[in-house]
Formats: C-alpha cells, sequence, structure tokens
C-alpha cells in the first residue's frame, strides 16, 4: 500500500511541479481549517441526539416508540450517507466539493431544524456526509514532495483530528446539552446552528491555499471490478503461482503476484491474451475483466476486516441506545440531585 500511495503522490506532484504557486499549497497550515471546521461541525451534529427523543415526545406529541423509530432511522441514513459522499468526492464531485456542499447543506438542513422550535411546520433534522472526506482531505496536504516518506506528519495529523473529535463530542455532550435542558430549544438548537455556520466558513476561508485532487476512479468501483472480472472469468484455470501466468500489474507498483489467499480472485487479473486485453498505452480494454493485481489484493484486505465490522455492528446495537437513559433520567422524577 505504500508504493500504491507513492504512487498517487507523484500523479499528483507531477502536475504541481508545472505552477511555482500551486507548490506552496498544502501542509500544516491548511490543517488549521480542517481540524477546526471538523471539531465545530462535529460539535453541532452532535448536541442533536442526545435530547431528541424527548423533543419529538413534548413539541412533536410522538409516543415512545414512534420518536424511538424516527431516531434510529435517522442515524441509519447519517451513518451511510457518508459512503455514498465519499464515492462522489472520489469519483466525479472532488472532497474540496463535497465538503463544502455537505457543509452548506447540513447549515441549511440544521437552520430548518431551528425554525421548529419557532415554527412547528418546519421540517426535522439534516443528514451530514461530509465526514468521510474531511479526512481524506486533510490527508491530501500532505502528499507534497515535502512531506513524502514523513510518517510523523501523517501520525500528527491523525492524532490530533481524532482529538479535537474527541473534545468536540465533549463539549457538545455536556455545554450544547446542558443549554438545551435549562434554557430552551430555540437557544439550545440555535447554538450548533452556530457552529455549523462557523464550520462552514472555516473551510472555506483556506480555499486560496488548499491542495485540491481532481476526481479519479473510486477504490470502491475498482472493487466491484475485481467482483465482476473474477466471476467472468470463473471458467479459467488457476494454477500456483510458479506456473507460467501473467498477470496485470500496476504501473510503479511493486506487487507483482498475488497472494495465496481467497485465490478464486486471482482470476480477475490473469491475462489471457496481451494483444486483445490491453490498449496501446498498456492499460486494460475492458476494467471489468482485467483488473490489477493491486485491484485483487486491495478487495482480499477489505474480507479481512469484515470480521471486524461484523463485530462491532454487534456493539453498536448496544451503543446506538441513546434515547434509553436520557427516558430513564427523565422519568425519575421532578427533583434532580445532579446539577452541573
Amino acid at each position: 500500500m505504500e508504493n500504491s500511495s507513492s504512487e498517487k503522490g507523484e500523479m499528483i506532484e507531477h502536475p504541481l511541479l508545472l505552477d511555482d504557486s500551486e507548490t506552496q499549497k498544502g501542509g500544516f497550515r491548511t490543517l488549521l481549517f480542517i481540524l477546526g471546521s471538523t471539531g465545530l461541525m462535529n460539535a453541532a451534529t452532535s448536541a442533536l441526539t442526545p435530547n431528541m427523543i424527548l423533543y419529538l415526545m413534548n413539541e412533536y406529541h410522538m409516543d415512545m416508540t414512534t420518536g424511538s423509530n424516527i431516531l434510529y432511522i435517522w442515524s441509519a441514513v447519517t451513518n451511510i450517507a457518508p459512503i455514498l459522499g465519499a464515492f462522489m468526492a472520489d469519483s466525479f464531485v472532488g472532497r474540496f466539493q463535497m465538503i463544502g456542499l455537505g457543509s452548506v447543506v447540513t447549515l441549511v438542513g440544521m437552520f430548518l431544524f431551528w425554525l421548529t422550535s419557532v415554527i412547528p411546520q418546519a421540517r426535522p433534522p439534516p443528514m451530514c456526509a461530509i465526514k468521510s472526506s474531511s479526512l481524506a482531505f486533510g490527508s491530501d496536504q500532505l502528499k507534497r514532495e515535502a512531506y513524502q516518506g514523513n510518517a510523523c506528519a501523517m501520525e500528527s495529523y491523525f492524532s490530533w483530528y481524532y482529538a479535537v473529535y474527541a473534545l468536540s463530542v465533549l463539549v457538545s455532550l455536556t455545554c450544547l446539552v446542558y443549554i438545551q435542558v435549562n434554557m430552551g430549544w430555540a437557544l439550545g438548537f440555535g447554538a450548533p446552528v452556530l457552529l455549523m455556520l462557523f464550520s462552514t466558513l472555516l473551510i472555506y476561508l483556506g480555499t486560496p491555499f488548499y491542495v485540491k485532487l481532481k476526481p479519479k476512479t473510486s477504490l470502491i468501483t475498482g472493487l466491484f471490478q475485481v467482483i465482476v472480472a473474477s466471476y467472468r472469468n470463473r471458467c479459467l484455470r488457476l494454477l500456483s503461482q510458479s506456473a507460467d501466468i501473467q498477470y496485470h500489474q500496476k504501473k510503479g507498483s511493486a506487487t507483482v503476484l498475488p497472494s495465496e489467499k481467497l485465490r478464486f480472485l486471482n482470476k480477475a487479473c490473469i491475462v489471457q491474451d496481451p494483444q486483445l486485453d490491453f490498449s496501446p498505452d498498456g492499460e486494460a480494454t475492458d476494467p471489468w475483466r482485467l483488473c490489477t493485481v493491486d485491484q485483487v489484493e486491495e478487495l482480499k484486505a477489505l474480507f479481512k476486516v469484515v470480521p471486524i465490522w461484523l463485530t462491532g455492528a454487534v456493539m453498536s446495537i448496544n451503543i446506538s441506545q441513546n434515547s434509553f437513559p436520557v427516558l430513564q433520567a427523565n422519568n425519575h422524577g421532578s427533583t434532580y440531585w445532579f446539577k452541573l
């Protein structure tokens, strides 16, 4: 994966060297805008969830079951939407454009939701699909030659990203929730709107300094190509690596042969006829029949993570019961023994 990343880095750096002004973009100065925007956005969106069940029951007169189901659907959509956002960012729109669009849409949605505390006819909560792009967009800023091979720079960025993320959740679940409980819904939901406004402004203030990579073939598309190609080539006889088999290699990649694990996927990168399988520029004429060894190995790596994902899904079932403790605390009685 390091070699693959370095290749992408070379593809990125090559056009940047054509313009001296472009070489000055990126770096740690851009991370201040990205981390600041991410922290404000996360604090704003996290503040909506804790007391939402009380808001739906008291203001919309919903019963507990209906309100909980709405929150579960909302949670599911907000967790799936970043996947679609990442696919659009990598393949069509670009990461910066997707972050900007997601910020504006989230801001408008939160503003409309805030209006429900004043105008009951306003629509319910927004969804956010920018988290998946903001983390990767920050790593793009550290792909210049000055940072290539500097693992500490990337590690520092990820450490600060998750530190800001955790701090924003802490502030959201204490200060902003306290405002909702003690100062009313209008002010309690208005504060996250202001935070989201500052987050949107902050991400756009750094526009002149960002490295903006052009969209390319998405990783998700490449994974589906491997599945389709391995199925279409299912009749090929799969021999051991020592046999005289030619595999399609990505230019500049150090991965020469596919691994022996999940060998049925190796059929996706077997070259049957070089004259028919390759175009004059060396690329596959049909990427849905012939994939690179790197694509095959990326799909295998994804399959290895699936058991961990499934384990996390079981844990999330318990963690996602946000409304249950709130309802228990709310039904405790009119006397609250704990004060912030």
